[in-house]
C-alpha cells in the first residue's frame, strides 16, 4: 500500500466514468435538446481503431463531433465505438476512455481535460491556486459562515477542469 492517496488518478477514473454514463444514455435515448460533444482523443493510443486514411490525416490527435449524425454508439467498460460521417463516408471508430484528452459539451458550457502520460513527462509547471473561500464556493449562507450569501450571484463561464496540476510526480 502506498503512503499517499493518488487523487489525480482516482479523479480521472471518476471523470471517465461520467463520460461513459453520459454516452450510454445518449446511445440509448439520443442527444437531448441542444447537447452535443466535442471529444478529442490520442490517435496513437494502441487500442484506438480507425481507418488508415483518418490516422494518416490525424497522426497524433483528433477531435470528433457527436451531434447531428452518428450511428452505432456502443459503450463498453473501457471505451466506446461510434460510426461518424466524414464527407459522406461513414467510418467506425473505437476509442478507449484512456485515449480521451478532452470532452466538451458547449451547449451547457461543460468540459473536462485529461493530461496524458506524455504530457507529464515533459516539463512540469508550478500552478498557483487562487485563494478560494470554501464557504463561498459551496454557496453557504451568512448564518452558517458569518459571510454574505453568494447564491444570488450570476454564474461565471464554465472552465475546463484539469486535475494534473495536483498530481504528485
Amino acid at each position: 500500500m502506498s503512503d499517499t492517496i493518488d487523487y489525480g488518478n482516482k479523479m480521472h477514473r471518476a471523470m471517465r466514468g461520467l463520460i461513459a454514463e453520459v454516452l450510454e444514455d445518449v446511445g440509448a435515448h439520443g442527444l437531448p435538446g441542444d447537447h452535443h460533444f466535442f471529444i478529442t482523443f490520442d490517435t496513437r493510443h494502441p487500442d484506438v481503431e480507425m481507418a488508415d486514411w483518418l490516422f494518416d490525416r490525424y497522426p497524433s490527435e483528433m477531435t470528433i463531433v457527436v451531434q447531428h449524425w452518428f450511428d452505432n454508439l456502443i459503450v463498453a467498460p473501457d471505451g466506446f465505438q461510434i460510426t461518424l460521417n466524414f464527407g459522406d463516408n461513414p467510418e467506425p471508430l473505437a476509442i478507449p476512455f484512456d485515449a480521451i484528452r478532452t470532452f466538451v459539451d458547449p451547449s451547457v458550457e461543460f468540459g473536462l481535460r485529461f493530461e496524458s502520460q506524455d504530457d507529464e513527462e515533459e516539463e512540469h509547471e508550478v500552478v498557483d491556486l487562487p485563494d478560494v473561500d470554501l464557504a463561498e464556493a459551496l454557496h453557504l449562507d451568512k448564518a452558517e459562515t458569518g459571510k454574505d450569501d453568494t447564491r444570488g450571484k450570476p454564474a461565471k463561464d464554465a472552465d475546463v477542469v484539469s486535475l494534473d496540476a495536483f498530481r504528485k510526480t
